[in-house]
C-alpha cells in the first residue's frame, strides 16, 4: 500500500477524473447529432443504411470489455488501466477523425469504444481509491458533492448540442479531434499526479471468461439493435442470436464458477447488497433508455419539434441531477435512503409522463424531466456507493465495473422491450400498422396517427414506471452492514463514493 497522496494531488486527481467522465458521457451521445453530415461526406449513396452500426459500434465495444477492465484494475492496479484506457480512447478518436469511409469510421468507432468502456468504469475505481485515501488520512467521511451528478447530466444534455455546433461551425471530424488535447492533458496529469494503492499481487486473468462475456453481451446488443427493426423477432437471424445468447451465458457462468480468477466472480452475488445493487442498476438502465429516447420521440413526432430544439429538454434533467447531488450532500443522507428516494422520484416522473397527451404543455414536460433527473441523479451515484461498500477490497474493480455492466445490459434490454411495446400498441391503435409512416400522413389521418403514437408512448412510460416500482421494492430490502475499520484484504471496502466527497458513512443494520 502506498503512502496517502497529498491534498493538492488528490484534488488534481479528482479534477482529471471528472474531465474523463465528461468525455465518456459526451462521446456516448455526441455522434447522434451529426450522422447526416457524416453520411453526406463519406457515403451519400449508401451511408444512411450504415448509421445504426455507426451508433452501436461504440456501445458494443465498450460493453464487451467492461468485465475485463474490472479484473485488470484488481490485478494490475487502477492507475495503469486508467492510463491504458485513455490512450486507447485517444487512438480511436484520432482514427475516427481521419476516417475516409463509413466502413473505416465504424471500425475506428469500435476501437474508440474499447477505450471508452474504461473511461467511466475505471475512472469510478480511481475516484473510489482517491476517496479512500482521504478517509484513511482524516479518519472521517466527507460530505457529499453535486459535481458528479452535474457532470453526468451535463454530458447527456450537451452531447448532441455540442455535436451539432461543431458540425455547423467547423467540421464533423472535430467531434473526435476535440478529444485529443483534452485527453492528452488527462494522460500527462494522471501519470504525474495519481499515486494509487496497489497490493502488488499478480493474479491470472481469465481471458476466456472475458471473451465469453464479450461474446454474450455483443450478441445480446445485436438482438436488441436488430430485433423488430432490421429483422423480425421470429426471423432465423434473431432466433439464432437469441439461442447463441443463452448458450454463451451458460458457458460464461460455468467458466466463472470454475476459473481460478474469474472476471466476474460469482462469490460477489453471495452478498445481498451486491445482488440487489446489480439488479437495481440493471432496472435503472432499462428505465433510463425509455425515459430519454421516448421523450425525444414524443417531442419530434407528436409536437413537431426539431431534433436540436428537442435536445434542450435534456437541460432540466441535467439540472435535476445536479440538484439531487447537492441536496443529498447537504442532508447527509445514507446511500440507501438516496436510492429509495431516487427510485420514488424517477418512478413518479415516469408515471406523470404516462399521462402525456398531444396538447400537454411543454413546461409540464420540462418539469417532469427535472423530476426525472432528480431521481436518476440519486440512483446512478449512490448505487455505486452501496456496491463499493459491500465489495471485498481486492474485488473493488470487478464490483464497480459490474455495476456498469448490468446497467448497460439493462439499457439494451430496455431498448428491445420498449421498442416492442411501442410497435405492438401502435399496430393496434394507429392507422397503417407502423409508426414509421406518420410523417407522410396528412389531415385527419395524421391526427389519428399522432394520437395513437402518443398513446403508445404513454404505455412505454407506464411500463418504465412499473420497472422503477420493482427497483423501489428491491431498494427497500437493502440492509447495509456497518463497515469495520481498518479493513482487511477480504473485508468490505469503506464507504467509497464515485464522486469526490460524495456519500456519507454506511447505514447501520444487519445484512438481509
Amino acid at each position: 500500500m502506498t503512502a496517502p497522496m497529498s491534498a493538492g494531488r488528490r484534488k488534481a486527481g479528482f479534477a482529471l477524473c471528472l474531465v474523463t467522465m465528461l468525455l465518456a458521457v459526451l462521446d456516448q451521445n455526441i455522434v447522434s447529432a451529426v450522422t447526416v453530415p457524416i453520411v453526406e461526406d463519406l457515403d451519400p449513396a449508401h451511408g444512411i443504411d450504415r448509421i445504426p452500426w455507426l451508433i452501436s459500434a461504440f456501445a458494443l465495444a465498450s460493453t464487451a470489455v467492461l468485465p475485463l477492465y474490472g479484473k485488470l484494475c484488481d490485478t494490475l492496479g487502477a492507475k495503469r488501466v486508467f492510463l491504458g484506457a485513455v490512450a486507447v480512447f485517444l487512438v480511436g478518436s484520432a482514427l475516427c477523425g481521419a476516417a475516409g469511409s463509413m466502413e473505416q469510421l465504424i471500425a475506428f468507432r469500435a476501437v474508440q469504444g474499447i477505450g471508452g468502456g474504461g473511461l467511466m468504469s475505471v475512472t469510478m475505481v480511481v475516484i473510489a481509491q482517491l476517496k479512500q485515501s482521504v478517509e484513511e488520512e482524516k479518519g472521517e467521511k466527507n460530505k457529499g458533492s453535486a459535481v458528479g451528478g452535474l457532470v453526468a447530466g451535463t454530458g447527456m444534455a450537451l452531447g448532441p448540442l455540442l455535436g451539432a455546433f461543431l458540425a455547423d461551425h467547423a467540421d464533423w471530424r472535430w467531434i473526435f479531434y476535440v478529444n485529443l488535447p483534452i485527453g492528452i492533458a488527462v494522460l500527462i496529469g494522471a501519470a504525474i499526479t495519481l499515486d494509487l494503492p496497489h497490493h502488488g499481487v499478480r493474479r491470472r486473468i481469465d481471458f476466456l471468461g472475458a471473451a465469453l462475456a464479450a461474446a454474450f453481451s455483443t450478441a445480446l446488443l445485436l438482438v436488441t439493435e436488430w430485433g423488430g427493426r432490421d429483422y423480425g423477432w421470429g426471423s432465423p437471424v434473431i432466433l439464432g442470436l437469441s439461442g447463441g445468447c443463452a448458450v454463451l451465458l451458460a458457458l460464461f457462468l460455468w467458466r466463472q464458477a470454475t476459473a481460478a480468477e474469474p472476471v466476474l466472480p460469482l462469490s460477489l452475488f453471495r452478498s445481498p447488497v451486491l445482488r440487489i445493487g446489480f439488479a437495481v442498476q440493471g432496472l435503472v438502465g432499462l428505465a433510463l433508455i425509455g425515459s430519454i429516447v421516448y421523450v425525444m420521440l414524443y417531442l419530434q413526432v407528436a409536437r413537431g419539434i426539431a431534433p436540436t430544439s428537442a435536445s434542450l429538454f435534456m437541460l432540466p434533467m441535467a439540472l435535476g441531477m445536479a440538484a439531487a447531488g447537492l441536496v443529498t450532500a447537504r442532508l447527509g443522507r445514507s446511500p440507501k435512503a438516496s436510492v429509495i428516494s431516487g427510485a420514488l422520484c424517477a418512478g413518479a416522473a415516469m408515471g406523470l409522463l404516462a399521462l402525456t397527451e398531444t396538447d400537454t404543455g411543454l413546461w409540464v414536460v420540462r418539469a417532469e424531466m427535472l423530476l426525472l433527473g432528480a431521481g436518476f441523479g440519486q440512483l446512478l451515484g449512490q448505487l455505486i456507493v452501496l456496491v463499493q461498500q459491500a465489495a471485498p477490497r481486492r474485488q473493488l474493480g470487478v464490483a464497480t465495473t459490474g455495476v456498469r455492466f448490468f446497467q448497460t445490459l439493462g439499457t439494451s434490454l430496455g431498448s428491445a422491450l420498449f421498442g416492442t411495446v411501442l410497435a405492438r400498441v401502435y399496430a393496434t391503435e394507429g392507422p397503417g400498422g407502423s409508426a414509421s409512416g406518420i410523417a407522410s400522413l396528412r389531415g385527419a389521418e395524421r391526427a389519428d396517427a399522432v394520437g395513437a403514437f402518443v398513446t403508445s408512448v404513454d404505455v412505454v412510460f407506464a411500463v418504465a414506471a412499473g420497472v422503477m416500482g420493482v427497483a423501489l421494492l428491491l431498494a427497500m430490502r437493502l440492509r447495509v452492514p456497518a463497515v469495520a475499520s481498518p479493513v482487511t484484504e477480504e473485508s468490505p471496502s469503506p464507504a467509497l463514493s464515485p464522486f469526490p466527497g460524495a456519500g456519507p458513512g454506511p447505514e447501520r443494520g444487519s445484512a438481509a
